[in-house]
């Protein structure tokens, strides 16, 4: 299996992917744990390192990146300085930031992590903190960013579609999107966190297990019980391409539109240390494989190996070529 998807590594360089979803400024601030507050049973950290990161929808333009192809990035943005400093770490990877839109009335949305760091263990989460507005866009917004993608997808391969709930991605605006994105010929792939009933239509949906159990309102534990809600899933969503329902450290479970059910196994991590951004490579890593010509079960299995890179690093972590190859071939010895 293993030869196999080796073979696919060098497809995933080369394409163009227009991604557009909530970006978001991830910010690390990592201290050591010298002694407890007198102002509350709480320990006080000295700070020793502060870090940004993509996260959110730029997590999956940072991963096609350092794959070797090239994102440009649509989303919202305030006026204020995180949204510089996330045009800057974008930027400095090389994608292009030009459809980022600027909303005065709007924050940046910023997730602010509070790390401990003890001995040589990695860091330690011990709070976290959202700057977020979870409003609904406007009428007025909703053009503002069809005009930007229709200025956009001229030299694309895909529209990647990260939503993580925001207000950015409405029903209206979603539907429009599909429709005149298809005509495109553009592939139309999804990372949803619930609400699927908006990708109608589309090409391929990515959700992960607790999400497909809110959304049929039942339990789904055997790979019956996976198989059986991945295959509901795409035929109620008229999915064209498929539908995938990531399951951890149980892989994947893949129905495909005009085919049968994979059950797709997640390679062997015992060092996990982070899970933050592996859904994001997942999405990053099938699209591009996709474009490639790759079959929905092989995307997924190589995106199970990406991933699987991702949780061994604290924070979104993004794959090269070289490290996904290494993975592979360690795996077969």
């Amino acid at each position: 299996m293993t030869e196999s998807l080796q073979t696919l590594v060098p497809l995933l360089a080369g394409h163009t992917v227009l991604v557009l979803g909530d970006v978001i400024l991830d910010e690390y601030l990592i201290g050591t744990p010298e002694r407890i507050s007198r102002e509350a049973p709480i320990p006080v950290l000295e700070l020793t390192e502060r870090r940004y990161i993509p996260g959110g929808a730029a997590n999956p333009s940072s991963n096609i990146m350092s794959l070797g192809s090239s994102a440009k990035q649509i989303g919202l943005v305030g006026e204020d300085s995180a949204a510089q400093r996330l045009r800057d770490e974008l930027g400095g990877r090389g994608i292009d930031v030009s459809g980022l839109v600027s909303l005065p009335d709007r924050p940046t949305t910023l997730k602010t992590r509070i790390l401990a760091q003890m001995g040589l263990r990695f860091p330690q989460q011990i709070a976290r903190v959202d700057t977020i507005s979870r409003t609904p866009i406007s009428a007025e917004v909703e053009e503002r960013i069809l005009e930007t993608v229709r200025h956009a997808w001229s030299d694309c391969q895909a529209l990647l579609i990260s939503d993580y709930q925001s207000g950015l991605l409405t029903p209206t605006l979603v539907q429009r999107l599909g429709a005149e994105v298809q005509q495109a010929g553009l592939l139309r792939t999804v990372d949803a966190q619930g609400h699927l009933e908006k990708y109608r239509g589309f090409d391929v949906v990515k959700c992960n297990a607790d999400d497909a159990r809110a959304v049929l309102g039942r339990a789904i534990v055997t790979d019956e019980d996976f198989a059986e809600a991945a295959r509901y899933l795409c035929n109620d969503l008229d999915l064209k391409g498929a539908m995938i329902i990531t399951r951890g450290a149980a892989g994947a479970t893949v129905a495909a539109a005009y085919g049968g059910v994979h059950h797709c196994p997640a390679p062997q991590v015992s060092d996990v240390y982070d899970t933050v951004g592996a859904g994001d490579t997942t999405i990053a890593v099938m699209t591009l494989a996709l474009v490639g010509g790759a079959s929905y079960r092989d995307a997924v299995m190589l995106a199970n190996y990406a991933s699987g890179i991702v949780v061994r690093h604290v924070g979104n972590y993004t794959p090269s070529p070289a490290e996904l190859l290494k993975t592979l071939i360690d795996d077969k010895m």
